[in-house]
């Protein structure tokens, strides 16, 4: 058996409510024509007690008129309430009021999120960024179509909505004007591409990151806004490759690579969130070592080139970024300093 939809439900439901409202109208229209001597606040008096058969007495005495016209309201009214318990029921029966409200309830929190990432589809790669920036505490609102998907991100308590990350009514009710970043992981480059396209025009200042599964792609999603692009499978097998050619290596980097906020080894520090003293200063005034034992290891300027082992002298010009390195607790003394 096919469950209706939800707006059909709605739909029904308001009809309803215009039901409702339509006799309130004629019975307190009717009782003033037929019965001038009724003030507007007895009318509606009349017609409330009518339509609920509470069976309060009359205001005024009524003539033939009156009462065959009080008949036809409570047939009338009758019929229109039964049909309102059965949408309600209806409606509560099939799961659809709660999940409404659970809905409402999800959007709310999704209206109240500044600097969110969004993350379009929650497959293999999805998943894998969700749960990355979970572990940075950082908030999420994950777009996915799959029933089943949703009800997996909202027993997780994952921040999540139902829909197609190709509609540009999607991404703005994930509230893609206050978010900070959006990941498109979704398997067609096509849909990913048509993403990055709606988002880069919603909201011009998003960082947008955005997987690919052909090369052919990476230059279309450049065009399109993509800041930057990932292919997982050239990826992964390039990893494998190094672990063949520098194992060590590869061990000590994977070892340093950030499995979650409270045991990071790595972290880049924006020169904008530094105390303003700071700007047109040096790495050798801002003393990493000393404050905080982490080591400065590499810096990216304002052209967006990575600098190894910086000098010094090194300015700390505004929107560049300094990449330190450290363990834990020296990590943790490094945003308590700065």
């Amino acid at each position: 058996m096919k469950i209706p939809s939800l707006n059909i439900f709605q739909n029904k439901l308001h009809l309803a409510l215009l039901l409702m409202g339509m006799v309130l109208t004629f019975g307190i229209v009717g009782f003033k024509i037929i019965s001038p001597e009724y003030t507007w606040i007895e009318a509606l008096f009349m017609t409330v007690i009518t339509v609920s058969t509470v069976g309060f007495s009359e205001v005024h005495p009524s003539d033939e008129a009156g009462k065959l016209f009080t008949v036809f309201l409570i047939i009338m009214s009758i019929s229109i309430y039964a049909y309102v318990v059965s949408v309600v029921s209806e409606y509560i029966a099939h799961g659809r009021f709660f999940e409404q409200r659970k809905k409402k309830k999800m959007q709310q929190k999704i209206i109240h999120l500044e600097q969110h990432i969004i993350v379009c589809g929650y497959g293999r790669n999805g998943r894998q960024a969700v749960d990355r920036l979970k572990s940075y505490e950082k908030n999420c609102v994950v777009i996915e179509m799959n029933d089943k998907i949703i009800e997996e991100l909202e027993s997780n308590g994952i921040i999540c909505l139902k829909g197609d990350a190709t509609d540009d009514k999607v991404l703005m009710q994930a509230n893609i004007l206050n978010a900070s970043h959006l990941i498109t992981a979704m398997p067609s480059d096509a849909d990913n591409l048509f993403v990055v396209l709606s988002a880069r025009q919603l909201n011009p200042k998003l960082k947008i990151i955005s997987r690919a599964g052909k090369e052919t792609s990476i230059g279309k999603l450049k065009l399109a806004g993509a800041d930057n692009i990932i292919m997982p499978d050239k990826i992964g097998g390039s990893h494998m490759a190094s672990l063949i050619v520098t194992p060590d290596l590869m061990e000590f980097v994977e070892r340093l690579s950030i499995e979650g906020k409270k045991s990071t080894n790595l972290e880049e520090v924006a020169v904008n969130d530094l105390p303003k003293e700071f700007i047109t200063k040096t790495l050798l005034d801002l003393d990493v070592r000393k404050k905080t034992g982490c080591l400065v290891i590499g810096f990216k300027n304002t052209q967006n080139e990575y600098i190894i082992n910086p000098d010094v002298h090194t300015v700390l010009e505004p929107n560049t970024f300094i990449i330190v390195l450290g363990k834990p607790e020296q990590i943790l003394k490094l945003h308590e300093v700065f």
